[in-house]
């Protein structure tokens, strides 16, 4: 007797354990996501912080399965580029500094990759530091805006919200997956948890217009119409579609209420008419973003060791503009090679698993989206050290692995793989997705 109660003390101590080291593990990656919110410079909080938290993961037993090596191969081999471009420079300067946070980021993807493929739970954490790290900057770039508090005009850059980032370009950018994630919410979510998201998408929404980033207004459109697209296409229950026909009526309707009451300050109408146009004049001056891309992936042809990190802006006043172009003259065409097949790879294979009933599929929609608006937004802006792109390809790469684990088996019977997948069945139908054949 005295032996099998010593065993249940044991086994309830372990259990306690388990779950103390479980929160441990959530609040430390939590930490890490809510912090990508705040760069004015770098090395920002972010890279010191995660430093620390991936040294530490890997001491534990930080696994970096068979899925997730070619994102590291491609990641290095990108960086790699970067460093044999910097060879045609005689004057390095602050360039290693750069190459170094370049490589970093690429390790924060795999990082994530890693411990979303352990912990398919980390999701919930991770979306949810996003949002809060979304409320907070935002909401500081709103104060800042409308100057509501004395010194708030520190959130501000160029007039427009720029919350705690350096530039408002990459300000409205990250505000979009959280914002994306909100919506899907409240139009799959139960009555309940669509009432609580609608508060912190108004704040995360007004901070993404008042960003006045061309770039971040048509990334957060593109991302809400194919949200709004998928959710209606794959869900075939009338009652789910009617929700979702009523939320974008609901959308459309607020949104133009909001914009004439914005509108009626003087300070956002003159700003918000010189933004909305398309094209701007150093857009198309003679030197202008589309004349410098020319120019640009013309040098390309001649160089294929690249003109070192950094070195466009120098030559013609500006960076390249253009994440392509960026990967060809600063990582050289080994980086260029490496990032487009990255990309591909990234996006064919995400694609195939997108509207497969799994637990994470939620994050992976939203987190896809965002992803292919992203990609499309490098065109006419440089993406190389956006925190939270690499966020959004290690996600993408950690449910890419779950899946391939899943179809795998795991060597699990047949009756295994059936009983574990019944719960995950019924939080996917929940958040108003119906299961579907793999």
């Amino acid at each position: 007797m005295n032996a099998l109660v010593h065993s249940g003390d044991s086994s309830l101590r372990a259990a306690a354990n388990a779950r103390l080291i479980a929160l441990i593990r959530a609040g430390a990656v939590a930490l890490g996501v809510f912090l990508s919110g705040f760069v004015l410079r770098e090395p920002a909080p972010y890279e010191l912080y995660m430093a620390g938290l991936i040294a530490v993961w890997a001491v534990f037993g930080l696994r970096i399965s068979r899925h997730a090596v070619p994102l590291l191969v491609l990641l290095v081999l990108f960086n790699i580029g970067g460093f044999i471009s910097m060879s045609q420079l005689a004057d390095i300067g602050d360039i290693p500094l750069y190459l170094a946070v370049s490589l970093f980021l690429a390790f924060t993807a795999v990082f994530f990759a890693a411990i979303v493929e352990a912990q398919p739970g980390l999701l919930d954490v991770i979306f949810g530091a996003w949002v809060a790290a979304a409320v907070v900057t935002a909401f500081a770039g709103i104060l800042g805006y409308f100057q509501a508090l004395p010194g708030a005009e520190m959130f501000t850059r160029y007039g427009r919200a720029a919350g705690v980032f350096e530039d408002p370009n990459v300000f409205g950018p990250f505000l979009t997956l959280p914002a994306i994630y909100l919506l899907h919410r409240m139009m799959t979510g139960r009555a309940g948890a669509a009432f609580l998201s609608l508060p912190p998408f108004l704040i995360v929404a007004l901070g993404l217009f008042l960003s006045f980033s061309r770039g971040a207004w048509g990334l957060f459109l593109f991302s809400a119409v194919m949200l709004t697209l998928a959710l209606f296409i794959h869900n075939q229950r009338g009652l789910i579609r009617l929700r979702i026909t009523a939320m974008c009526i609901a959308a459309v309707v607020l949104t133009v209420v909001g914009l004439l009451v914005a509108l009626q300050i003087p300070a956002v109408a003159d700003l918000f008419a010189q933004r909305a146009q398309l094209v701007q004049d150093y857009d198309s001056g003679r030197l202008g973003r589309f004349a410098r891309h020319a120019i640009g992936f013309l040098l390309a042809t001649e160089r294929p060791l690249g003109i070192g990190p950094l070195e466009f802006g120098r030559i013609y006043g500006e960076d390249t503009h253009n994440i392509w172009l960026k990967a060809l003259l600063a990582y050289s065409w080994l980086g260029f090679a490496a990032y487009l097949t990255l990309i591909a790879w990234t996006v064919a294979a995400a694609f195939r698993m997108l509207f497969r009933a799994r637990q994470w599929q939620p994050y992976l929609l939203c987190t896809y989206i965002v992803f292919i608006g992203h990609i499309a937004l490098g065109s006419v802006i440089d993406t190389d050290h956006w925190r939270h792109f690499y966020l959004m390809l290690g996600m993408l790469w950690g449910m890419m692995a779950l899946e391939q684990r899943r179809q795998a088996g795991l060597g699990k019977p047949l009756s295994a793989a059936v009983n574990e997948e019944k719960p995950r069945l019924k939080m996917v139908g929940a958040a108003g997705f119906e299961p579907t054949t793999p």
